[in-house]
């Protein structure tokens, strides 16, 4: 039912797009910039995190008087972003397909007011510049923590139990059970352990339980005693200490400059070898080559993840020809329904301010000059 009162909302959408838009004197300038569809656009009536879906706000919008530019095309001196850049209001991003908001950028916006991220992670902004503007900066908090939790379980699995050689041997007409067996292992007795227990991390954690493993957490602040004892978690405090204990370990930190290149070539050496890493967080919180060198010796048996630096990765990109690797483009908190979420979250904080209201006050990463505190 979900699906098609979303699909009817779009319906709605369009038709009061159609009407004449009146212009106020509280008319804004709103652009967003998303990942383009193309051919796919059409499959799914409810894909709306594309640039044909617009977040299924353009009729909403123009129906008020607001201008809504939307497009994919935001990198160069000539790219279509920059020709909006001094006169837009509002600039709406999304991880998956990030426009990177440098405080050049940032400078040359004279009417900037509100940056919004459609979904989770606000890294692609440059959040001190943004404060220091007088900006505000908000998420859609909560909105793919589900997608983004199932997504690094269902790495886990393909990873340890060896499955993409097995369906590679598949589709190339091969059978050989000793190349798959001879590396593949059970989740069940391992230790895993996750750095950043967050939303997601607390979430992940909560998923693994009934595999029976190990949990491990490193995190600035342990989290609720009951609910650590009740997901039977342990925290711990020493990161560096943590690692070579655990069998599976998975970034759930955000990026900052503190955790930026975080996974360099010495920190990896002190993992266990042979160990299987899951990365949904930030791909600049770990150091490319260094980890494509560690899949190469065999001392990470496994890595996976979404998550590239830069967005979209460039084809020469080290990750892309490692040994052993279970990666995607950015797709793990960008499904359908992850998508209704950011989309509401999005309209809703767009109707605030334009109501001149307060956002949710999870939703801000900066407010007032200030930085969130996970940012800090």
């Amino acid at each position: 039912m979900a699906m098609w009162r979303a699909a009817a909302r779009q319906l709605v959408d369009r038709a009061l797009g159609s009407r004449a838009a009146h212009t106020s004197t509280g008319s804004k300038k709103i652009v967003g910039v998303f990942y383009k569809a193309g051919e796919y656009a059409d499959k799914n009536p409810n894909f709306v995190g594309c640039v044909e879906g617009a977040l299924g706000i353009r009729g909403w919008l123009e129906s008020q008087g607001h201008q809504y530019i939307v497009t994919d095309d935001k990198e160069g001196p000539n790219c279509e972003l920059e020709k909006h850049i001094e006169d837009m209001h509002v600039l709406i991003t999304t991880p998956f397909h990030p426009a990177y908001v440098t405080a050049e950028r940032i400078k040359k916006a004279k009417n900037l007011e509100l940056l919004l991220t459609a979904g989770i992670g606000s890294d692609h902004i440059d959040l001190p510049a943004a404060a220091a503007a007088g900006l505000t900066v908000a998420e859609v908090t909560g909105s793919n923590t589900v997608s983004v939790a199932e997504d690094e379980l269902l790495r886990i699995l393909i990873l340890l139990r060896n499955f993409l050689p097995g369906y590679q041997q598949v589709v190339q007409g091969e059978w050989n059970v000793a190349g798959i067996a001879h590396r593949a292992y059970d989740l069940e007795g391992k230790t895993v352990g996750t750095v950043g227990a967050g939303r997601i991390g607390r979430l992940l954690l909560q998923r693994l339980k009934p595999f029976n493993c190990n949990l491990l957490y490193h995190d600035r602040l342990q989290i609720d005693p009951e609910l650590e004892k009740e997901i039977g978690a342990k925290f711990e405090e020493d990161l560096d200490a943590m690692l070579p204990k655990c069998d599976v370990i998975v970034i759930n930190t955000p990026l900052t400059e503190k955790t930026r290149g975080m996974f360099n070539k010495e920190r990896i050496a002190k993992m266990k070898k042979g160990v299987i890493v899951v990365n949904n967080a930030r791909g600049a919180i770990m150091d490319a080559q260094a980890v494509a060198d560690a899949c190469s010796s065999g001392h990470i048996a496994g890595y996976g993840g979404d998550v590239w630096f830069p967005q979209p990765a460039p084809k020469d990109h080290p990750w892309r020809y490692m040994p052993n690797h279970a990666m995607t483009p950015h797709i793990s908190g960008t499904t359908i329904d992850a998508q209704l979420r950011y989309a509401d979250g999005v309209r809703d904080m767009l109707d605030r301010y334009f109501k001149g209201e307060d956002f949710p006050v999870q939703n801000y990463i900066v407010k007032e000059g200030q930085l969130a505190s996970q940012y800090q």
